[in-house]
């Protein structure tokens, strides 16, 4: 018997990073010298005081069933955290908690779009924005920010692409895959478009915002337009700043309606978070951040190893990440060219497939909507990311213009 599919999980695919991580473990199965830079998931280990308010939590039979919208005792932790080292102001029944930031997202587009509602998603995007939307019948608009903009919207592309079924407006800040981070200046221009549009919400991904390597304190466009937050949707969580990732707890914070929603979604298809897990955010959001300093300079150690080996490395223009733990990279001047085997490099995908059998694993920019890029993770060992340099620059290296005769050895 044949299965017939949905039309919207025919409208999605499986997560790039994971298919092109899963390769990379494959080949270091089979014995290959693979230096891993596809995952943005931090080499830390989760601190100590967190994992051991998980087992107090175990050990005090803390395991039940929790609330659809979050434990309330970690959803007032988030309200004080969003006070404290954010400058906003939320009530408790403005906060949900879900499994994971990513849920959240989906929760609320499963919440506000219907058939044909467009989203526009500035790219580069990390690909759960477009998937999440058109799981949920809405319509991406994407719109391409070139490095030459340092791939960040522009107001005038945003005036240019509203329409009357835009929701929403998605930024993320710093940005995954480009550590792009706003000015002051630059979000104050996107809130001044937004204000004209009062049909459109902006949902406002800030996952990264304290690893940012200006040493500033994180900033959205809320603590410059208090007006917008109510028709805002900020979205973050655990997982990068404590290095939580597979703890799986995120949070939103917006309009009681939009929240309200958002719970029934969530009530249908997951109920609520683990008890354990949401123990654990707990004790993060009240133990402070005093290991962050030492993390952000790690990450920027590693960046600056890296931008400065792939910058002296001819057909690579690298954009200098301002936060986050990524390096993204314009391949352009090394398409056309032919490996050593003669097969020519068309795309970033071919060029990530040249560099994984050269022994570093990256994920082509295609896969965040805009090519010819490459993305490369510096959430590994500072070692790792200091062999990867000369790796790929000798990689590149073998690469050679002219026909593929001329290209076989």
């Amino acid at each position: 018997m044949t299965l017939r599919l949905s039309q919207r999980v025919q409208r999605v695919s499986l997560s790039p990073n994971a298919a092109a991580k899963a390769r990379a473990n494959d080949l270091r199965g089979e014995g290959r010298d693979v230096l891993d830079l596809t995952t943005g998931e931090p080499d830390f280990d989760t601190p100590a005081h967190i994992k051991a308010a998980a087992w107090a939590a175990i050990q005090a039979g803390d395991t039940k069933y929790t609330a659809t919208p979050g434990v309330r005792a970690l959803r007032a932790a988030v309200v004080a955290k969003l006070e404290r080292e954010n400058q906003l102001r939320y009530t408790l029944p403005e906060v949900v908690i879900a499994n994971g930031a990513k849920q959240v997202i989906f929760n609320a587009f499963a919440a506000t779009l219907d058939e044909g509602d467009e989203v526009i998603v500035p790219v580069p995007c990390w690909p759960t924005f477009p998937d999440a939307v058109r799981f949920n019948g809405g319509v991406p608009r994407l719109l391409e920010c070139s490095l030459e903009q340092g791939c960040k919207l522009l107001p005038q592309q945003l005036e240019a692409a509203i329409g009357p079924r835009t929701r929403w407006l998605i930024l993320n800040s710093p940005g995954n895959p480009s550590g792009a981070l706003y000015s002051d200046a630059e979000l104050s221009a996107l809130a001044e478009v937004l204000r004209r549009y009062p049909h459109v919400w902006v949902l406002l991904d800030e996952l990264y915002e304290h690893i940012r390597f200006d040493g500033a304190p994180p900033r959205s466009v809320l603590n410059l337009a208090p007006d917008l937050q109510a028709r805002a949707l900020l979205v973050g969580g655990v997982s990068k700043t404590y290095a939580m990732t597979g703890w799986r707890i995120g949070f939103g914070a917006g309009p009681h309606a939009l929240a309200q929603a958002m719970t029934v979604v969530q009530s249908q298809a997951a109920s609520g978070a683990s008890s354990v897990s949401q123990a654990a955010a707990l004790a993060a959001f009240e133990g402070g951040l005093g290991f962050l300093p030492a993390q952000v300079a790690a990450y920027r150690e590693r960046r600056d190893l890296l931008v400065e080996a792939l910058s002296e490395v001819p057909g690579l223009e690298v954009l200098v990440p301002q936060g986050g733990f990524f390096v993204f990279v314009r391949c352009a001047g090394l398409l056309g060219r032919y490996r050593p085997d003669g097969l020519r490099i068309d795309t970033d995908a071919d060029l990530a497939a040249w560099l994984l059998e050269q022994g570093v694993a990256a994920i082509a920019g295609s896969a965040y909507g805009l090519s010819p890029w490459l993305r490369f993770s510096i959430a590994t060992a500072t070692g790792t990311v200091a062999q990867a340099g000369p790796r790929i620059a000798a990689a590149c290296a073998l690469l050679r213009d002219g026909d593929a005769d001329e290209g076989r050895p």
